[in-house]
């Protein structure tokens, strides 16, 4: 995909990722992959080192990006006791899209267009990852520890093993 037929949301990504600064690398699939494991296949890595951006939902009009590894879920119990919150939720597609401009799938906190705050699980500290970058097929890999640094991320222990 080039520049110039790239989707409002790969753009929005794009941008974000190189006023940021850090090093990545945008890839482009040729195909949308149908599963997890597809994408790693694709992307040439294992599916822990693709960290799916998730948008939890923690009041009336709040979000936070949290960042999860592909071989790790959610672990509710620990992210509301982090938050210091007794309910939170997954929104549905819609109110996702109008929390951050992106279509589920697609979601990443480069170029979002609100800047919630944005929680990393530990597992990821250290490692390179892939993530998607605002559109359907196109990843960003980078150094988690530059994601956290440029997003100022909190790193926490919030997930558990699939």
């Amino acid at each position: 995909m080039t520049e110039a037929n790239e989707t409002e949301g790969a753009r929005r990504a794009r941008s974000a990722l190189e006023a940021s600064g850090v090093e990545h690398q945008i890839l482009v699939a040729t195909e949308r992959a149908s599963s997890l494991a597809e994408a790693a296949e694709q992307r040439g890595i294992e599916p822990r080192d693709i960290v799916k951006s998730l948008v939890v939902r923690r009041g009336s009009g709040d979000y936070v990006f949290v960042l999860v590894p592909g071989d790790r879920e959610i672990s509710w119990p620990k992210l509301r006791a982090h938050l210091g919150v007794n309910r939170l939720s997954m929104p549905p597609a819609d109110k996702a899209k109008d929390a951050t401009g992106y279509e589920r799938g697609t979601i990443t906190p480069f170029g979002s267009t609100t800047a919630w705050p944005v929680i990393v699980d530990a597992t990821v500290a250290g490692r390179t990852i892939s993530m998607g970058a605002g559109a359907h097929g196109t990843s960003v890999t980078l150094a988690a520890d530059d994601l956290v640094r440029v997003l100022a991320a909190e790193v926490v222990d919030v997930t558990d093993p699939t």
